[in-house]
């Protein structure tokens, strides 16, 4: 087949607001469906109500729609548009729901608009619990013991007949939402009555519990003649009761046989083929390597975060493929974008490594359980790419913006190391690694946690040559060793208190999605400590060259707008002439497509990281005012290194961000503001708060989103608050304002250096 020609106007619904669960990896998704088919000639309406996406920019669709996402508008945007067809699932749980909602209110056939992607019965046999189980019993797949409930009294007599621990799956929903395990009644109340409130129809599987087992994913994409293939085989390193998105992910699966990935492989062609979705399905499998059961968790039949980081960890763009075959495309049809020369019915092989590590909010949330389970809490991720495990999970912890750069972490309370370890929880891997260093063998660490050995060895190397170096000093070999295993320079001269470091400039490697069978005409690179450099190849086209940095992992305070705001910067330093490179470490962004700028250095924003592939490239500048406060804490380390930073000079950067300079500012025009100074220590902080009297605002310098910021009413509450700002070690001052209440206004200014617009005002 070929492109469908009964179709000339699609409607794209988006997934709107950014919520757990659901982040801007459907930004990204539907972005890349918008430019993949208005390239065919079609016309796309656009349905979304988030205004910090690309995707509602004017440009991205024909015609934007910024509205609530609801079947009321939608009828109205259907009746006023008339698309001809509706795609779905690159809108995440929103779009599939509204779809749904659409089709049984009748709207779809009133308007006779098709759904292409995936079937509105296909929606419900995937993501309705009694279809979904059906399905499955007539395919032969073996699935946990289950039952459905539609109240909370159902729901205890299933749990009854099952056994306690028993998990709960609301229909309808994602990221865990609204579900979770439970282990007695009263939890399974108060869960219950949650999820039946969250499911679209009122419904919630309750399913024996399987914890412990290996979570498995395959993202397969599927066309019209039922060719499949199978993008990426995802292995979580954490084991089954943790949610996927807050488990530690590798791809390839690394500890899983190729006897059992294959057989994984032919049930999960046998649902997708079943469930007749068109494009990417991310399947959910549980092993047990004890018995070699497989049983099936879940499907999404839609693109999701596990399939944003498939298409960022293969290079293979599984949301432009799924919106080229709902339009009648097939695989054998569509061209592999980084190769040029295979096509897209080829799977990808990986030959490095890559390791996902979520993001979570606990520390904006201080009091919070930081307990994970089936529910996601994680709001974003980040992935890194390398040779080895070792190296990509060292990457991963110093991309994670989380203060560390090894798998050393103080623990964050002071519980034995046993009880630690068996609570899952955000800091788990940092107990595992401590446990390690005590020398707690690998039989119990995998009795206690369920990783497997293997991943265990891996952190066990890491430790291993820790050891070795501690307060030795380094040669040229135990160094390099040290690079090749992840270590920053700066990581390695405090482990070994060498004075005198060697040093040596990292290599960049390609991501291809052939492991080097074809040669790839797409630049898209990691980094490496091997000898051959494959970046310089693309290096000579004459044109100066300018470096972007990106944001890094979405958290609360620093989100999607940011992956906005730089690539915007990229696509307009490219029409202005520039060849644009961007560092960027998170798979759910628009900015991480290898066809954003003109080279993508999949790479942590730290300073050894960034002036790695400043070396390389040479660029005549770099700009760091669109990646937030991670590529605003850059500049000093850029500007001391003389590097030239584009925009706002680094002093400009430093007089806005340090509180003390900023407060001077203000002095020097007579600006009227709460009467305020700066601190460094605690014993200023307290004499200032009491000098101007509670409740002080305590504020520290270069953060974002109110991060750290605290109204405190007495001595104690700044002691609490001075201990924990200063454990983390600070360079600029704290300040500390008297509180004021009253009403908020913010001004929006854009200045060349010498005239100033005001774009707008808001209360």
């Amino acid at each position: 087949m070929s492109k469908r020609e009964d179709i000339h106007k699609v409607l794209i619904i988006g997934s709107g607001p950014i919520i757990i669960g659901q982040a801007c990896e459907f930004d990204y998704s539907g972005t890349q469906a918008c430019k993949a088919l208005r390239n065919l000639g079609y016309e796309i309406v656009l349905v979304n109500s988030n205004p910090a996406t690309i995707m509602t920019d004017p440009e991205i669709a024909d015609v934007t729609y910024i509205e609530p996402l609801n079947v009321e508008r939608l009828e109205q945007i259907i009746a006023k548009e008339r698309p001809d067809a509706l795609l779905p699932n690159l809108g995440g749980q929103s779009g599939l729901n509204l779809c749904s909602e659409l089709s049984q209110k009748g709207i779809l056939d009133k308007y006779n608009v098709k759904v292409i992607g995936v079937q509105v019965d296909a929606i419900e046999r995937g993501e309705d619990r009694i279809e979904f189980k059906k399905t499955m019993e007539g395919l032969g797949i073996e699935m946990a013991r289950s039952e459905v409930a539609y109240s909370v009294d159902e729901a205890l007599a299933i749990a009854d007949k099952l056994g306690y621990p028993v998990v709960l799956r609301p229909a309808y929903t994602m990221g865990g939402s609204g579900g979770g395990l439970v282990y007695n009644v009263e939890e399974l109340k108060t869960v219950c009555a949650r999820g039946l409130q969250a499911s679209l129809v009122g419904q919630v599987l309750v399913e024996e519990s399987i914890l412990g087992w290996e979570e498995l994913e395959l993202e397969v994409v599927r066309d019209s003649e039922n060719n499949m293939i199978t993008v990426c085989f995802i292995e979580n390193i954490d084991p089954l009761g943790i949610h996927t998105g807050d488990s530690f992910c590798s791809a390839p699966m690394l500890t899983i046989s190729e006897e059992v990935q294959k057989r994984l492989q032919e049930k999960s062609y046998k649902i997708v083929e079943s469930i007749q979705v068109i494009g990417g399905t991310n399947v959910q499998w549980a092993h047990d390597p004890k018995t070699d059961r497989d049983i099936i968790i879940e499907i999404n039949p839609r693109t999701s975060r596990s399939s944003a980081l498939a298409s960022k960890a293969t290079g293979y763009p599984i949301a432009k493929l799924t919106a080229k075959l709902a339009l009648g495309y097939t695989l054998d049809e569509v061209k592999n974008d980084i190769t040029g020369a295979s096509s897209a019915c080829f799977e990808p092989a990986l030959d490095y490594v890559v390791v996902k590590f979520p993001k979570w909010p606990f520390d904006k949330f201080a009091g919070a359980h930081r307990t994970l389970g089936t529910q996601m809490k994680a709001t974003g991720e980040v992935m890194a790419i390398a040779p080895s495990f070792e190296a990509a999970i060292m990457k991963a912890v110093r991309g994670a913006e989380i203060s560390l750069d090894t798998l050393n972490a103080k623990p964050i309370d002071d519980r034995s190391l046993r009880k630690r370890l068996e609570d899952c929880d955000d800091h788990r891997i940092f107990t595992i690694f401590e446990a390690i260093h005590a020398g707690m063998p690998n039989r119990l660490l995998h009795e206690i946690t369920k990783i497997d050995c293997f991943f265990l060895d891996k952190l066990r190397n890491l430790a291993a040559y820790e050891d070795r170096i501690a307060g030795r000093g380094l040669t040229k070999e135990t160094y390099l060793e040290g690079k090749r295993l992840g270590y920053t320079d700066s990581a390695l001269a405090r482990i070994s208190c060498e004075k005198n470091m060697p040093h040596r400039d990292a290599v960049y490697k390609m991501v291809d999605t052939c492991a080097a069978e074809f040669a790839a005409r797409t630049p898209y690179f990691y980094s490496s400590y091997d000898d051959e450099c494959e970046a310089r190849a693309f290096i000579g086209s004459g044109k100066e060259r300018i470096i972007v940095l990106g944001s890094g992992p979405i958290r609360i305070g620093q989100g999607i707008e940011f992956d906005y705001s730089s690539v915007h910067c990229v696509w307009t330093l490219k029409k202005l002439g520039y060849e644009v490179i961007i560092i960027n470490n998170n798979p759910e962004t628009v900015s991480t497509d290898y066809d954003t700028a003109d080279r993508l250095y999949f790479e942590p924003l730290t300073p050894e990281d960034v002036m790695n592939v400043i070396r390389v490239e040479k660029p005549v500048g770099v700009v760091v005012a669109f990646g937030g406060q991670t590529a605003i804490k850059l500049t000093k380390f850029l500007d001391d290194q003389g590097i030239r930073i584009l925009g706002t000079s680094a002093d400009g950067i430093d007089t806005a961000e340090d509180r003390e300079r900023f407060d001077a500012l203000l002095e020097r025009f007579d600006i009227k503001r709460p009467q305020g100074c700066g601190v460094h220590t605690m014993e200023e902080a307290l004499s200032a708060a009491n000098r101007l009297g509670y409740p002080v605002l305590l504020r520290p310098s270069y953060v974002i989103g109110g991060q750290n910021m605290r109204i405190v009413h007495d001595d104690e509450e700044v002691r609490v608050y001075m201990e924990r700002i200063l454990a983390g070690g600070i360079d600029n001052p704290v300040l500390v304002d008297k509180y004021m209440s009253g009403t908020e206004l913010e001004v929006d200014v854009i200045s060349d250096g010498v005239d100033v617009l005001i774009p707008g005002i808001m209360e």
